[in-house]
């Protein structure tokens, strides 16, 4: 009876608080508005506000945005190919997560934002959609979410669950909640065996936690790569290219100061420019075009010419196939204090790597790839420009690493049998979305 007042009390204390930051909600909406006018569309979704009947489904994927989605796409993959009995819903908070889904599958799988954390919008979620079953990816603790889930008779497992040293200090502030999150939670699939520990530490049982690995390393390169390859070496004929991906604003200067310095060396020298997030997309462009570059497109010009010395990867989905056009690569979200990007895309297309210090979101296969020697991490964007330097110079280094890369998540592999096998209990042997 104890155990259950606290819950309630925890739970009205914080459902609470997010009544009372409803009005903040529709001002982030608004300031993400106008900066990429996609925040100001599906309203209705965020707060589950829906028309027509309910639309029921068999299993339930919660994926963040792109990130997310690109490590869900196995799992998504493989249910759709193995149990194509199964009606699937994918849920994001992005826009761009949105629309890599859309770009992943179309219409083959439902797609909505998953709604803000509110009792009433997450009663009416589940109600609209009545999954069977819910896969989160990563580390999405959503208490009324997860609660929600559990009083829907909805299992819950999360898959590639990670969780930094940093984010553990975080979730503590609110440790007697979390802890009872966590245990609504079926399974937990860790990413390696810190990650699950870290979760037994924030309140996790020691039985709930498998240490499944990381699914991105099951990460599947894109068909059209090589075609991509293919046209843009037709187009740039023995030229020295590298990449800035997945760069942030404060980031920005760095990378233009960086290709100012290299092109001291290699005059000819191209820079593949994928801004992270899609609003920085034209801003990355004036700041190169006020440097004094030439800059192209590829939404406008679909290929850079000769006389760009810049190209701005301004589409959504095609980042892994670039990597495979340049030298060396630099993953951003790096050099400042963002916690870094996926590092295992560049290696598997194999593509010579270099990032910046702040990895604390990629901890793990950062260590792995730098033990292996796939990896160099700069200590600052001036020591950037050494190793940009340094690897452009050196093949038989670039050779190096990527053969290390390409071994590196060869053998990490398998992550996605281990999930799968993990989910198996609860998944629908037949369609019950068709009887709601």
């Amino acid at each position: 009876m104890r155990k259950d007042f606290t819950e309630r009390l925890l739970r009205g204390l914080y459902s609470a608080l997010l009544y009372a930051l409803l009005p903040v909600t529709l001002y982030h909406l608004i300031w993400r508005g106008f900066r990429s006018r996609e925040y100001f569309q599906r309203w209705n979704e965020r707060y589950a506000s829906y028309e027509g009947r309910p639309r029921p489904v068999d299993v339930w994927v919660h994926a963040v945005s792109v990130g997310e989605v690109n490590a869900a796409a196995p799992v998504v993959n493989a249910l759709r190919k193995r149990h194509p009995h199964l009606k699937l819903l994918v849920t994001t908070i992005t826009p761009t997560g949105s629309e890599r889904v859309r770009a992943l599958w179309g219409e083959a799988v439902e797609h909505v934002y998953v709604p803000y954390d509110i009792p009433g919008a997450v009663r009416r979620f589940l109600h609209q959609h009545r999954p069977a079953v819910g896969l989160v990816m990563e580390t999405e603790l959503w208490p009324n979410l997860l609660f929600g889930c559990r009083d829907a008779g909805v299992p819950v497992y999360i898959l590639n669950a990670r969780l930094s040293a940093r984010s553990l200090k975080g979730y503590r502030v609110m440790s007697a909640l979390i802890r009872r999150v966590l245990g609504v939670v079926r399974k937990v699939g860790a990413q390696s065996h810190d990650d699950g520990e870290r979760f037994i530490q924030l309140g996790a049982c020691r039985e709930q936690v498998l240490d499944t690995g990381n699914l991105k390393f099951d990460i599947a390169v894109p068909d059209k790569t090589q075609a991509i390859r293919a046209a843009f070496h037709a187009h740039q004929p023995e030229r020295p290219v590298w990449i800035a991906a997945s760069t942030h604003e404060d980031e920005e200067a760095a990378v233009i100061e960086a290709h100012r310095a290299l092109r001291r060396r290699w005059p000819d020298l191209l820079l593949l420019w994928a801004p992270r997030h899609p609003e920085r997309f034209g801003r990355a462009a004036e700041l190169a075009r006020e440097a004094g570059f030439h800059v192209g497109s590829r939404r406008a010009d679909t290929w850079p010419a000769a006389g760009d010395d810049v190209f701005v990867l301004d589409t959504l989905g095609e980042l892994m196939a670039f990597y495979g056009c340049a030298d060396v690569a630099f993953v951003g979200g790096s050099l400042q204090a963002i916690g870094g990007h996926n590092l295992l895309e560049p290696a598997a297309v194999g593509t010579a790597t270099v990032t910046g210090p702040h990895l604390h979101n990629f901890t793990e296969i950062a260590r792995r790839l730098q033990e292996a020697g796939a990896l160099d991490i700069c200590a600052d964007a001036q020591e950037l420009i050494t190793l940009l330097e340094r690897l452009l110079a050196d093949t038989q280094r670039r050779m190096a690493m990527v053969k290390a890369g390409c071994a590196l998540v060869e053998a990490g592999r398998g992550a996605l049998e281990k999930t799968l096998a993990m989910v198996a209990p609860d998944l629908p042997q037949q369609s019950t979305a068709g009887s709601a």
